[in-house]
């Protein structure tokens, strides 16, 4: 049970706003009412990681007292309470150091090198911070980041990939994997867009490429959203999932949660990792053929990475629509990777068997791009007729960029009937595209 904590008066309004650089107390002050607030969380029993408020009142207690104290000159007076508040916080339920940047909503990622080699990622571009940590304190970070997601690292499983409460994906390679020391991700969930007409705002789309992917999502086409780390594709799978009609049931299986879009019907699975007896694992692959008896109208796969791609196909190949993110260089390139996962699944998994499948299942190939300045765009929106050329895939470019600007091709999608069906002329739709 949660403690009954009781209420305090607000904070001064002086103290209330915080100048950019809100002056600290020394260590030593930080150190003993940290310490302070951590017996008290302890003793009323709270989870800091998720009753953030229960504690935050705690520890405004303890600097508020210590503020009384300094009155008298017993201990040393603080300079700015709303900012030692802040920085307790941080330590106690935050992430210490790294609190401020998961704070700011400019920041995209942030990963660890070396404890004193901190990097961020805003607006698509690279930044070296000046946080400089101990090896204890990643330590610290990293047992305190996991032990809200349930899952572990060890010698003998030295990676991992976890959610943060906050909704962050955590990547960790444990040192001795990694050179020196232990490697962190930190991948905010920063909501951009959760439309495609926001994504038309943000300019990473066009305003008829938009009303085309949204007929086709409408229609039941099977799309695959490809590129490179950081391009986009969870974003646009986001949005693309968001013109999902609103009576369809949608099961989607991703390896941490990291899809979310809004939708009446909707259930949402992830992997897990094995227990320390070694068994309990849950597969991508599992979660794909768990989806199938789950009454789908739509299938979602966060990212095919592996031999689930096969199980993908067989759910799309049986007519059940479906959509996923894959990692590649160009829309071509992805359906030859689409073409290569499944034989990872067994020496009895032919590409005789697999190359068909594939221009039969995969209706459009989606390609964003990150450019130099940090711009996520589509740069290719790509038709699969089903058709193949000895062992190559026929595709149909409907979209592609040219001088700089994503514009209408010569290309038209498979499955018309779908579209008829739903009372949407598809060749009227990509005429007015011109």
């Amino acid at each position: 049970m949660s403690a009954v904590i009781p209420a305090r008066p607000p904070l001064p309004a002086s103290s209330a706003a915080p100048p950019t650089t809100p002056p600290l107390p020394p260590g030593p002050v930080l150190d003993a009412l940290e310490a302070q607030a951590r017996e008290q969380v302890r003793s009323a029993g709270l989870d800091p990681q998720r009753q953030v408020d229960d504690v935050r009142v705690i520890v405004r207690d303890v600097v508020l007292a210590h503020d009384e104290r300094a009155l008298t000159g017993a201990v040393a007076g603080l300079a700015d309470v709303a900012a030692t508040v802040g920085e307790v916080m941080a330590r106690v339920a935050g992430l210490g150091p790294l609190q401020p940047l998961l704070d700011d909503t400019s920041i995209e990622e942030i990963w660890i090198n070396s404890p004193d080699r901190v990097f961020i990622a805003r607006a698509g571009r690279h930044e070296l911070t000046n946080i400089v940590l101990s090896e204890a304190q990643v330590a610290d970070l990293i047992e305190r980041m996991l032990k809200s997601t349930g899952r572990r690292i060890d010698l003998s499983r030295p990676f991992v990939d976890a959610m943060l409460p906050a909704g962050h994906r955590l990547h960790v390679v444990l040192s001795g994997i990694s050179r020196g020391f232990s490697a962190v991700n930190i991948r905010k969930f920063v909501v951009r867009a959760a439309r495609l007409e926001q994504l038309v705002e943000m300019g990473s789309l066009t305003a008829p490429a938009a009303r085309f992917l949204e007929a086709s999502v409408k229609a039941g086409l099977n799309i695959l959203v490809t590129g490179q780390t950081q391009a986009g594709k969870t974003t646009m799978l986001n949005c693309l999932a968001g013109a999902v009609p609103g009576g369809e049931r949608i099961i989607s299986a991703e390896e941490v949660f990291e899809i979310r879009f809004p939708h009446p019907d909707w259930v949402a699975m992830q992997t897990r990792q094995e227990g320390l007896e070694g068994t309990g694992e849950v597969r991508l692959r599992d979660l794909v053929k768990e989806a199938l008896r789950m009454r789908p109208s739509r299938i979602i796969v966060g990212e095919v990475r592996a031999e689930e791609c096969l199980d993908l196909l067989l759910a799309l190949n049986s007519g059940l629509p479906g959509m996923c993110t894959l990692h590649a260089n160009s829309a071509r390139e992805a359906l030859t990777k689409m073409c290569t996962l499944p034989l990872l699944a067994g020496e009895n998994i032919s590409s005789k068997f697999v190359v068909p499948t594939v221009a039969a299942s995969v209706d459009l190939v989606v390609h964003l791009a990150l450019d130099p300045g940090g711009m996520r765009r589509v740069v290719e929106i790509v038709a699969v007729p089903g058709r193949i050329e000895g062992d190559v895939i026929e595709t149909e470019p409907i979209f592609e960029w040219r001088e700089g600007r994503l514009t209408r091709s010569l290309g038209l999608p498979p499955r018309p009937e779908r579209f008829a069906r739903l009372g949407i002329d598809v060749a009227r739709l990509l005429n007015e595209a011109r």
